[in-house]
């Protein structure tokens, strides 16, 4: 059943973060005292009464400014509107009515949706301050005094979202694919989620970590249905300096911790870099599908021989990732986009694929046939039976007679048969080992 959605809309800095964050449950957003640190529009789930809605938070609109972060903020503010069921539209009391919020008001009265005028930060308990009948003015409607900081008329406040919120579908939704779109900054995460979605939904620009926050959208095609992540990319520790870089690479690891497949994204103008490597080992350590994006193709003077010499350093330098597919795109024109999502679904697949033991049995005995187990000063390693404990990604529970003499080779190569019998592709694979005498089989 697709949720309603709630649109937070204001200028920056009177509380629409604080708010989200408050009524969500957890530090999604970004908060900070500098205006306009909240750029792109940020999703989360939320519930009240029994009814379940997606809050977006969206960067402060500034109509009087025209650069082009601000003026791509206000865009992103538009689309949310366009995509709302209910619009809360936040102002800060202290300050009273702005010529900020009037124009805003304006806009917002075109928008032929449910508007809510919220009026943050009145800190006060009691009667509703004096200077809540100024915000009539705004020809928006009844102005709702609230407090985010000392949690005052919060809940009067969802009361009335509730009040607004269209009737319930009774149709089903489909499980979708989480896909994180995951990468150093300026690697081109952003123009991948634009050019699938076909709409500015992220900010594009020049400046790398111009996208701070991980932002969710719905999608679907003819392969299915998605929600795609794209997330701030993860700078070099060294030169992360401000707080806010610090909460990106917070949330970029929350992006990755919610996906079932990370596309992690190599621009192929620079080769694979030392933070590639540490931003890959963030999905592999986490168990998640991966799928090795090489971007800005169209940027590479080729030959035959191109392709596959990159291929080989690509897994030269990531060594431990060599289960993931690689493909070669181009975010900018378009080339070969389309067919990630048939790479998506495989790996989804594989890394949520589930073997009898019986199976895996016998891949052991094979693979036990094939290379004997190891020995160390007349003991040989016995392998008793193993099975599948979960998936995402496949894990399986030898069971041996000594842990020790199961050395880290031998563990590979085990891997390696399960991969050449079960497929495998774009996973990792766990081996846990247990202990058990022959006694007790």
């Amino acid at each position: 059943m697709s949720k309603p959605i709630v649109a937070i809309i204001g200028r920056p800095n009177v509380g629409k973060s604080s708010f989200f964050n408050y009524i969500v449950g957890q530090r999604i957003a970004i908060v900070e005292d500098t205006p306009g640190v909240t750029r792109d529009r940020i999703y989360g789930d939320a519930e009240w009464r029994n009814r379940s809605f997606t809050l977006i938070d969206t960067g402060g609109i500034e109509p009087e400014k025209d650069d082009m972060i601000v003026s791509q903020m206000r865009e992103q503010a538009k689309i949310a509107i366009d995509l709302a069921d209910v619009i809360l539209f936040m102002t800060d009391i202290r300050q009273g009515v702005t010529a900020t919020d009037s124009e805003i008001a304006t806009m917002l009265r075109h928008a032929k949706k449910p508007i809510i005028l919220v009026c943050n930060k009145a800190d006060k308990f009691g009667e509703p301050p004096a200077e809540l009948y100024e915000f009539y003015n705004l020809g928006i409607g009844e102005p709702h005094a609230i407090s985010t900081a000392n949690a005052i008329a919060i809940g009067d406040l969802l009361d009335e979202i509730y009040n607004h919120l269209p009737e319930e579908s009774q149709e089903e939704e489909n499980e979708k694919i989480k896909v994180a779109i995951i990468g150093k900054p300026n690697v081109g995460k952003s123009s991948l989620l634009n050019k699938i979605l076909g709409e500015e939904r992220s900010i594009v620009s020049d400046v790398a970590g111009t996208t701070r926050d991980a932002i969710d959208s719905e999608y679907a095609n003819e392969f299915g249905e998605y929600t795609l992540i794209d997330t701030a990319g993860i700078r070099r520790k060294s030169k992360v300096n401000e707080s806010i870089e610090k909460f990106s690479i917070m949330r970029t690891l929350l992006a990755i911790d919610r996906a079932d497949v990370c596309l992690c994204l190599i621009d192929s103008t620079e080769g694979v870099t030392d933070q590639d490597a540490k931003i890959l080992g963030e999905a592999h350590e986490r168990g998640k599908g991966i799928i090795l994006v090489v971007n800005k193709w169209d940027k590479i003077e080729k030959d035959d021989k191109t392709m596959n010499e990159f291929k080989k350093n690509i897994y030269n330098k990531l060594a431990y990732a060599t289960y993931a597919p690689i493909i070669f795109i181009s975010a900018k024109t378009g080339q070969r986009v389309q067919k990630l999502f048939e790479l998506i679904n495989e790996v989804n697949r594989q890394n949520s694929l589930r073997v009898s033991t019986s199976v895996v049995n016998e891949v052991i005995n094979e693979a036990i046939a094939v290379v004997q187990p190891p020995s160390d000063k007349g003991k040989r390693l016995k392998i008793l039976y193993g099975t599948q404990a979960s998936t995402r990604p496949p894990t399986f529970v030898i069971f041996v007679n000594n842990k020790e003499l199961f050395h880290f080779s031998y563990q590979r190569y085990l891997i390696n048969c399960f991969r050449s019998n079960f497929g495998l592709q774009g996973t990792p694979v766990r081996l846990i080992v247990r202990e058990k005498s022959s006694k007790e089989i």
